[in-house]
């Protein structure tokens, strides 16, 4: 059985930051995402989110920040259970990559 990128269990690695600090608004809104998608109607569960996280490649968990790793696994989940296409994704991707600012 070999070890997921995620499991950090017992390796040497830098003590974790606990202080606290403020959240993006975009990090706030992925968030939100979550509460809504987990809700009421369970279009998703957290364990899915989880289940996406880990599958995440090592050079994509290692660089995306802790709500990047999010967002790639709702998109991950919504496109598998056929809520959205890959297609609708990328394209709403370049259509909010041309604004100016992102909030």
């Amino acid at each position: 059985m070999t070890r997921g990128v995620h499991d950090v269990g017992g390796l040497p690695d830098d003590q974790v930051d606990l202080s606290e600090h403020n959240y993006a608004p975009w990090e706030k809104r992925i968030d939100a995402l979550l509460v809504l998608l987990a809700g009421k109607k369970q279009i998703m569960r957290v364990d899915e989110l989880r289940r996406g996280i880990e599958s995440l490649d090592i050079d994509a968990y290692n660089e995306l920040s802790y709500y990047e790793r999010w967002i790639a696994s709702i998109s991950k989940i919504l496109v598998e259970k056929k809520l959205i296409t890959s297609t609708e994704l990328e394209d709403r991707m370049a259509k909010i990559a041309t604004r100016k600012t992102l909030l």
